[in-house]
């Protein structure tokens, strides 16, 4: 008989170290579907979504892939644009993480990652068995986004701008990593939490907690 799978979202804000926590996390056997890589296939030469985002975006296909650049540019003040493209790649990587999902299945894993940058602005937290949110004091936050390239004040406002404020998420979380104090402590506490969903008492909470989302 199968056992379910326990299927983890993984989500924070941008600079709170999302990345990391989703590596550890295979490092420590659990295999990670990485919606932001999914989507990067998706616009790369060959990819099942070039020609429609070509069509509703000209001028931003070359040599058979969507420069991520251009494109960028388009929508990142654009919120009408930004829909027209959501409309296209959400329904594809969808697709995408169905096919992850049944792989799993096949493999009969216990737990499966989910890294969904944008779980609770998308309302897709349903979909999975628990959230998990990634967090860092606002100052760290900051140093980390500013220190990567090409990144601004302004851009990092205008991001910020289109996601969920970190203390929201930390309320909706089932379970926080704090990422701001050294990785040695977040890989403390996911082998803490991987340990626990593993255990009697991890069972007895998913089943408490699937109860009460069918009821609310």
């Amino acid at each position: 008989m199968n056992r379910h799978v326990i299927r983890i979202a993984l989500t924070g804000s941008i600079g709170m170290g999302k990345s990391t926590a989703a590596a550890a996390l295979r490092r420590l056997g659990i295999p990670v579907f990485d919606a932001d890589r999914a989507v990067h296939a998706l616009l790369a030469r060959g990819g099942a979504a070039v020609s429609a985002v070509g069509a509703a975006f000209p001028d931003v296909v070359g040599d058979g892939a969507v420069s991520r650049a251009v494109l960028g540019k388009i929508v990142f003040d654009d919120t009408a644009a930004l829909r027209r493209l959501e409309a296209i790649l959400h329904p594809m990587v969808r697709q995408a993480e169905r096919r992850f999902g049944r792989e799993i299945g096949r493999r009969r894993l216990r737990l499966a990652a989910y890294d969904i940058p944008l779980l609770f602005e998308t309302r897709g937290e349903r979909r999975y068995d628990l959230s998990i949110v990634v967090t860092a004091p606002h100052f760290v936050q900051q140093a980390r986004v500013l220190a990567r390239p090409g990144m601004t004040n302004a851009r990092l406002v205008g991001i910020r701008a289109r996601q969920m404020p970190d203390g929201e998420k930390r309320r909706r979380a089932d379970f926080l990593i704090p990422t701001g104090t050294g990785r040695r402590e977040s890989l403390t506490r996911l082998v803490q939490l991987v340990g626990f969903l593993t255990r009697p008492a991890g069972a007895r909470w998913l089943a408490d907690r699937r109860k009460r989302h069918r009821h609310a």
